[in-house]
């Protein structure tokens, strides 16, 4: 394994103060980036004010609510890939974090489905802003990655331009699969380092902050990327139910007994908000707790929830900061992956869902 964690040359390019550096993640559905950043900023200095913009897929904002209850600053930005969709969105948005919140660092955490270069390249455009593109990380699930990268060119792309890959969830796999897995890797990219990511630690802060990226210069910048990239990969189910009064909630077993009978080669991410009647007493088998153990249940509001399910794994988190409106919120969930046309009532009986409630999109693969 020691051939997998390399050196990690560092920048010896000198920032201004007035310059803030920007650490992009990147990985596929489900790899792990926010749990991973969470981690980070947890080991980064309180006085040194790190910001998180986030992509989503779909416009159910887990990811962000699940940041929120670690009371860190984010922006999000939904319905749209940042690489391609929400071009120039971006910048905006970049902008918009600087003037308020005047911070010393940007975390991009991109969608699973983004291209890097495009988002590299998007940067770069705004140096003489006062922004600079220090690094591209990967985040690749140790368990899945064989699985998903036959069938996605994104993930392979992923893999193959960025400064530092991150391995995840490699303590669920035997050293076999994991030299398999690094072995698919430095087959699409040998020199890049590559270190384990602990699932409770995370990696260090001065291991990949400051690294000055040589990747995607402006002088290398081809074409318009492809726009419809994520349509020829990922099948996409979305669910929307509202709460009002004498609305029967979700039951928290049968609800956990659905997820468990989702197939994990299919059925890439199921994530979102949703509430159930009663407390989950099986909070999922990721290794996270829910919060507000202990506290009554309003039987008739029940308890919001954000579920976070990746490849046959979840956790339920309880919401303790519910944004404005999310009261009349009973589902509100996005489900992803290879094949879903014939998961549909399954998943429909899941949640409980009227056809009015779901909305689909199926990826057009060549």
């Amino acid at each position: 394994m020691t051939s997998a964690i390399a050196h990690v040359p560092k920048s010896h390019t000198v920032i201004g103060s007035s310059v803030i550096p920007i650490t992009v993640f990147t990985g596929f559905l489900g790899a792990g980036k926010t749990s991973i950043i969470l981690n980070l900023l947890k080991r980064t200095d309180p006085d040194y004010k790190v910001v998180l913009l986030k992509n989503e897929f779909g416009d159910a904002e887990t990811d962000s609510a699940l940041v929120r209850e670690s009371h860190i600053q984010v922006t999000e930005m939904t319905n749209g890939c940042l690489c391609c969709v929400l071009v120039g969105q971006m910048k905006l948005a970049l902008e918009e974090m600087k003037a308020k919140y005047s911070p010393d660092r940007i975390i991009v955490e991109t969608s699973g489905s983004a291209f890097p270069a495009p988002i590299a390249w998007q940067i770069r455009e705004m140096e003489s802003e006062g922004f600079h593109l220090d690094a591209i990380l990967t985040v690749i699930d140790c368990a899945n990655f064989c699985g998903y990268e036959d069938n996605s060119y994104t993930a392979k792309m992923q893999a193959q331009y960025t400064d530092l890959v991150l391995l995840n969830k490699w303590e669920l796999v035997n050293e076999r699969k994991l030299d398999i897995v690094i072995d698919h890797i430095n087959e699409l990219n040998t020199d890049t380092p590559k270190i384990k990511a602990d699932k409770d630690a995370g990696v260090d802060p001065n291991v990949v902050f400051g690294l000055d990226t040589n990747l995607f210069r402006l002088s290398e910048k081809p074409a318009d990327a492809d726009t419809s990239h994520h349509d020829n990969e990922v099948d996409l189910i979305e669910i929307r139910r509202e709460f009002t009064e004498g609305t029967q909630l979700l039951e928290p077993t049968q609800f956990t007994q659905f997820l468990k009978s989702l197939p994990a080669e299919d059925v890439y991410r199921v994530k979102g908000l949703v509430r159930l009647s009663a407390r989950v007493e099986d909070e999922g088998n990721m290794g996270a707790k829910s919060s507000g153990e202990g506290e009554d249940v309003d039987a008739s509001q029940g308890i919001m929830y954000i579920l976070n399910h990746a490849f046959g794994r979840y956790t339920f988190t309880a919401l303790t900061q519910e944004a404005e409106g999310m009261e009349k919120t009973l589902a509100r969930i996005t489900v992803m992956g290879n094949g879903l046309r014939m998961y549909t009532d399954r998943i429909k009986q899941g949640f409980t869902a009227s056809d009015d409630q779901m909305s689909t999109h199926w990826a057009h693969r060549h």
